[in-house]
């Protein structure tokens, strides 16, 4: 796969890292990565991903650009109010690499439905906000084979992880099963901080780019944690469960579960 002059100039700056190259460019170009949630987490994410080169993006989202969704969701404007999130993304992404290919799906995910969503995608970002929905996307991802990152923020502090098949813990390896409803406030009721979205989503995208290209070591078997007040990363070593519900040696889970129906974003 040849890039023209202005492909060239545009990807530039990351062409000329010994890690990536033109080889590594062309593995972005030919990847499909798909995004669950255009928030807070997706819009950094998408957005970064788009900017990388990355060859076809799947944006799900079923809710429309509120007001405050724009304190942290980069991928839409003050115009964009009432309008679909998925597409509103879309045509972000569009603006800054018309190059890429975006699909914009609007729809709620759920265990009947998340595995055609997932099937034609290399790698999966969780950027959904509540724990139904992560328990679906690590279930569905690890049923499928499918390498994906999980990441959550609330307040100052945000975590990620990633999963790869054959290649440390899930998520269910380290949370087991969601808590009990309102166990753990939402981004709504406890509130975040903008800027940590941009952070921890930006870490998603990192994410992706070296599982894509095959540079540096992932999140496998690793938690992430920041926390923005105190400007602190740490890093929490993680081992799979051989008990582990959907990715143990005897699996109890071996379809989808829903534990709600509808997917929100941060």
């Amino acid at each position: 796969m040849a890039f023209n002059a202005e492909q060239l100039a545009r990807y530039s700056r990351q062409i000329i890292l010994k890690e990536l190259g033109i080889k590594g460019q062309q593995k972005l170009k030919q990847a499909r990565v798909l995004v669950v949630g255009a928030g807070g987490l997706g819009s950094p994410a998408a957005f970064y991903l788009a900017a990388a080169g990355v060859g076809h993006i799947g944006i799900i989202d079923a809710d429309e650009v509120d007001l405050s969704n724009l304190q942290r969701q980069i991928l839409h404007g003050t115009d964009d109010v009432g309008r679909p999130k998925a597409d509103s993304a879309r045509a972000s992404l569009l603006a800054l690499n018309p190059e890429t290919e975006v699909r914009a799906l609007r729809a709620f995910v759920d265990a009947g439905n998340i595995m055609g969503f997932i099937r034609d995608y290399d790698f999966i970002i969780d950027g959904t906000d509540n724990f139904p929905a992560k328990f679906l996307i690590n279930d569905a991802c690890v049923l499928a084979g499918k390498a994906f990152s999980h990441a959550g923020i609330l307040r100052f502090t945000g975590q990620l992880m990633t999963y790869v098949p054959g290649q440390g813990p899930c998520y269910r390896c380290v949370f087991r099963e969601p808590p009990p409803p309102e166990a753990v406030p939402s981004c709504r009721q406890a509130g975040v901080i903008g800027a940590l979205a941009g952070v921890v989503g930006s870490l998603q995208a990192m994410e992706a780019v070296k599982y894509i290209v095959g540079a540096g070591a992932l999140l496998t078997g690793a938690l992430l944690t920041y926390n923005g007040l105190q400007g602190d990363f740490r890093k929490i070593a993680l081992s799979r469960r051989a008990d582990c519900d959907v990715c143990g040696e005897h699996p109890s889970i071996t379809a989808p579960v829903d534990y709600a129906q509808a997917v929100c974003d941060a």
